[in-house]
């Protein structure tokens, strides 16, 4: 029986002092499938990627992701759940541009601590990038090998669970829809679960599922303090 890599039921959130910005009754993202969530900004995609990463955790209800009720771990618990499980590429990509990509790459598998990393060169050769690429400088790079470089660092612990947020609002047509289709390559190899998070609702027909946030979130629109 297939489960779910992440499963809420009466999901409430509210910033401290405001109103509930995210009311889910129930959403399920299956293990091993790929999720396209689509909402304007706004809607709270912002909020609910942070409280599925940990950042965040809820005013109430359940929000269990791959089999963990993450309210019930503290802080550093739930950093450590999130470096070991979950894989995340950035709009920003978020690289540090000052060191080589093979340091960016080992960063990650420092704080990921799983054991079992992919292979750094093997994973730029399936990215179609050069080996070269390790010993250069991250801002060095152009935006294309940068966003790959991205998809490297949140696939070499093999997570559980990759979340890609709006990745590809600065792509055109082309480049988009090819970088879309080799996360979600990469991602199969190793039955990772992918949420793929966009305003994009023309992206929907590379995933299995689609879900609309404005469809499942109940709560009154408001914009929260992270505006998306």
């Amino acid at each position: 029986m297939q489960g779910s890599a992440i499963d809420i039921a009466d999901l409430r959130f509210a910033y401290r002092g405001g109103p509930t910005v995210l009311a889910i009754d129930q959403w399920c993202v299956p293990e091993g499938s790929s999720t396209f969530l689509r909402g304007p900004s706004g809607s709270g995609k912002s909020t609910l990627l942070h409280l599925v990463c940990g950042l965040l955790v809820p005013s109430a209800g359940r929000l269990s992701v791959c089999g963990q009720d993450l309210a019930s771990l503290r802080g550093h618990g739930r950093d450590r759940f999130r470096a070991r499980h979950i894989g995340v590429v950035f709009q920003q990509f978020n690289l540090l541009p000052y060191l080589p990509v093979a340091d960016n790459l080992a960063l990650a598998v420092r704080f990921g601590r799983t054991g079992d990393p992919l292979d750094p060169a093997e994973l730029l050769a399936q990215l179609r990038l050069p080996q070269g690429l390790l010993a250069r400088q991250a801002g060095a790079l152009s935006v294309g090998q940068q966003q790959r470089v991205a998809i490297a660092r949140a696939l070499i612990n093999r997570p559980a669970l990759l979340i890609a947020d709006e990745p590809t609002s600065a792509l055109d047509a082309d480049a988009r829809d090819a970088f879309v289709d080799l996360l979600l390559a990469l991602a199969g190899q190793g039955r990772t679960t992918v949420l793929f998070v966009s305003h994009d609702a023309s992206l929907a027909p590379h995933f299995e599922h689609t879900a609309d946030l404005t469809e499942l979130n109940a709560a009154e629109p408001a914009v929260a303090p992270d505006a998306a």
